[in-house]
């Protein structure tokens, strides 16, 4: 049996919404784009959304627009996609880590305040896998010390901690619509928050800095364009909007069905050496991804693809990479717990379209090489 990585939720009905978009006269950032960041935003619970072409220029435009840049500091995890740490560095600051809890490998809240300096500026948690952050705890710090909190939200549209939903608490929270995310457009992103000045400058920074964009320009009364700031290229287009409006109705439906497969794999595994990360009492997972955690790893993974099953890595420890090694001067010791996920995790196939049959070969396939 062959059992893909992962397989898109696209139905026809997105396909139409896009066909419908390639019949009009305007293809780039215009009204389905507003409609999607409308709908969105009354999903997540914010007053505004901007829809961008990554979660990567949503983590980015955030931060400038808080105004960090060069010579601060930004406090995150070194367990997240390099993404979350780059855009530190692209916004001009450095990033700093701290480890991670070793039942969610989601960042520990308890560590924050012994790297903060003056130079700190904001931080920002990873809802690692699906599962919030300790935000409550987050928050109690950052307004301690005047930080804003930028979250990285790629995995937890769904998401929610001690009566805390994402987004409710950060000053800005970045979302991915990457193909492999529970809301997905091939490649793209958005950012939520409840600060209209924020809002509106990201709006302006996503299409070079200037005052109106181009449907603004050319269904309107032609009125001459300023740029009073300056800005970048991560403007969503009609298109990516046109495939996001109608999954946002299916999300809920999604989750069920990834949260059966997780409670299948959990089952399966508990009695077992196979070691996976929790789900915390009072928190409601996006369940994005089930991770195991697995001595001999790269083995392991090797055996599984031979046996038909796509298998990831999500992730290797960003300080060890060699960029952040060579340039920081991290090394192997500093965050031992994001070490021993990062050196140990195996991602496992887990969509809505996985079949049962798909799912039970996936788990056999797993004990027979690791047990």
């Amino acid at each position: 049996m062959k059992v893909e990585f992962y397989k898109h939720n696209i139905e026809q009905m997105d396909i139409d919404n896009v066909v419908s978009v390639l019949h009009s006269t305007f293809l780039t950032t215009g009204d389905k784009v507003a409609e999607f960041e409308k709908k969105f935003a009354e999903y997540i619970g914010c007053k505004y959304v901007v829809g961008l072409t990554s979660c990567t220029g949503a983590l980015h435009l955030s931060l400038l627009a808080l105004g960090i840049s060069h010579g601060d500091e930004v406090i995150t995890t070194p367990m997240t996609f390099v993404a979350t740490a780059n855009s530190i560095i692209e916004a001009g600051a450095k990033p700093i880590f701290v480890d991670v809890e070793s039942d969610t490998g989601n960042i520990n809240a308890d560590l924050i305040e012994s790297v903060i300096t003056p130079r700190t500026k904001a931080i920002m948690p990873v809802h690692l896998y699906g599962q919030l952050c300790e935000m409550d705890k987050i928050q109690y710090v950052a307004n301690k010390y005047g930080l804003f909190v930028i979250e990285d939200a790629a995995h937890a549209i769904e998401a929610s901690r001690n009566g805390i939903r994402v987004g409710e608490i950060g000053d800005a929270t970045c979302f991915s619509h990457y193909v492999t995310k529970t809301l997905q457009c091939g490649e793209g992103g958005s950012v939520a928050m409840n600060n209209q000045e924020t809002a509106n400058n990201i709006r302006k920074m996503r299409h070079h800095g200037i005052s109106t964009n181009a449907s603004e320009r050319y269904t309107k009364k032609y009125e001459h364009w300023d740029m009073d700031i300056f800005g970048w290229k991560y403007n969503m287009d009609n298109i990516k909007a046109a495939l996001l409006i109608n999954q946002i109705n299916r999300l809920d439906e999604y989750l069920k069905r990834r949260e059966e497969i997780c409670q299948k794999y959990e089952k399966a595994f508990a009695d077992t050496s196979i070691k996976f990360l929790t789900v915390l009492p009072k928190s409601k997972s996006a369940r994005l991804m089930f991770t195991i955690l697995v001595d001999d790893r790269d083995n392991v993974m090797h055996k599984l693809q031979e046996k038909g099953i796509g298998v990831a890595v999500n992730y290797r420890a960003i300080h060890l990479l060699t960029y952040y090694s060579e340039t920081y001067g991290y090394k192997r010791g500093d965050y031992p717990i994001a070490e021993g996920i990062g050196d140990r995790t195996i991602t496992l196939p887990l969509y809505p379209k996985l079949t049962n049959e798909e799912v039970e070969y996936v788990i056999q396939s797993v004990k027979e090489v690791v047990c």
